[in-house]
């Protein structure tokens, strides 16, 4: 997929290994590189105004104002709350043991999502990934439909043995 086109692979490339530099080199966090990414250009933005009413040179580029309004803030909450809300009532029927295959999902994802983690760091795992999944996609297809098909009849077999008295769940 990134070697198609060769300039945008050569971009791609040099941001990764750019970030790569930046995040496991120089030990920066995402936090301290967006606020040295916004002082730089404050700083920047702030001498080109100042030195150009001085030197009598064109200043800096408007900037609108930005505002957040009422209205906005309003929509933005509401949609938080409306997503938060449904987050916290699927994981309340979970911890109460209402949807127990949801439960399995969630945690085989999470454990799948951890042991994968713990061989690679995220950058490689972003690369390697996407690069693996186009070479082999017919073996990884098929070894995937071959797995869940196995965790559903497993599953099936759980809630046999879990509820005895639906056992024409098979």
């Amino acid at each position: 997929m990134l070697w198609r086109k060769k300039d945008m692979s050569v971009g791609i490339v040099t941001v990764t290994i750019g970030s790569w530099m930046v995040f496991e080199t120089f030990s920066y966090t995402i936090l301290t590189l967006l606020s040295s990414v916004l002082l730089l250009l404050l700083s920047s933005l702030f001498l080109w105004s100042k030195s150009a009413s001085i030197l009598n040179r064109p200043s800096p580029p408007p900037f609108q104002e930005f505002h957040i309004t009422e209205a906005m803030a309003k929509e933005a909450s509401k949609l938080l709350r409306i997503h938060l809300n449904k987050l916290f009532q699927v994981s309340h029927d979970i911890a109460m043991g209402r949807d127990s295959e949801l439960f399995i999902k969630v945690a085989i994802s999470l454990f799948l999502i951890s042991f994968i983690g713990s061989l690679m760091d995220f950058q490689t795992l972003c690369h390697t990934v996407p690069t693996f999944y186009e070479r082999y996609e017919v073996y990884i297809d098929i070894s995937l439909l071959l797995i869940y098909n196995r965790a559903k009849e497993l599953y099936l077999r759980f809630q046999i043995w879990a509820h005895p008295e639906n056992e024409k769940l098979s």
